[in-house]
């Protein structure tokens, strides 16, 4: 992956997006790839070719918009806590968590872009969102609630995930994760907390509108 400074990520996120509202969360505005951007038109090979890894951190998936809806309809899930939003993308969720009422929130991804696509993210939303790129899979995490969007739709990722899900919810840590019926989910591992039907763009999915759930992490494996 090409290594851009700050400023060159900045504009080159500002260049190849336009402000708008992910649909099932529209009182928050994001900077956005669409159908008017080249970058909505390359393929994953195309980039790859210019040293870009794929740019998550442009489109708000559906998992995220439900997670985030669903902190924002239950504020008192996030109301005066700390928050991390793992691998977070456009920092939507930290977003949505902040406006809820969170006291902090951190937004965990390990592409640099998604770094600057949050800090811009959320200087739109008037919020403050604090970023890192490290990896933290398998670390002790200092937070009271930890949120993941989308984060199962690879064997390999949700393979690492489980068994780091298992302990932190063993340790006392709360986590909830939005999916829209990623292949890799861990069902048995969750709760329901509710569903919503997300609008989305079939250039990304397979359909117009994906059935999303909210899930608690269990404290032990069903």
């Amino acid at each position: 992956m090409t290594l851009l400074s700050p400023r060159r990520a900045r504009a080159f996120i500002l260049a190849n997006t336009a402000i708008a509202a992910p649909p099932h969360v529209p009182e928050l505005r994001l900077h956005l790839a669409d159908e008017a951007h080249d970058l909505w038109h390359r393929t994953e090979e195309e980039l790859q070719a210019i040293g870009l890894a794929p740019p998550f951190w442009a489109f708000a998936w559906a998992g995220g918009q439900a997670l985030a809806r669903y902190v924002l309809d239950h504020p008192e899930r996030v109301a005066g806590r700390r928050v991390v939003d793992f691998a977070s993308g456009s920092g939507l969720v930290a977003i949505a968590a902040l406006k809820a009422g969170a006291t902090c929130a951190e937004g965990w991804d390990i592409d640099p872009f998604a770094g600057e696509a949050t800090a811009i993210n959320a200087d739109l939303n008037g919020v403050i969102v604090e970023s890192s790129g490290k990896n933290r899979i398998g670390s002790p995490v200092e937070t009271d609630l930890l949120l993941a969007g989308d984060v199962f739709f690879d064997r390999e990722m949700a393979a690492s995930l489980i068994p780091w899900f298992d302990a932190l919810a063993g340790g006392g840590l709360t986590i909830l994760v939005g999916d829209p019926g990623r292949a890799y989910l861990p069902r048995e591992r969750l709760t329901h907390l509710a569903t919503y039907d997300v609008p989305v763009t079939r250039a990304l999915e397979d359909a117009e509108v994906k059935r999303s759930a909210v899930w608690q992490w269990r404290t032990e494996p069903g």
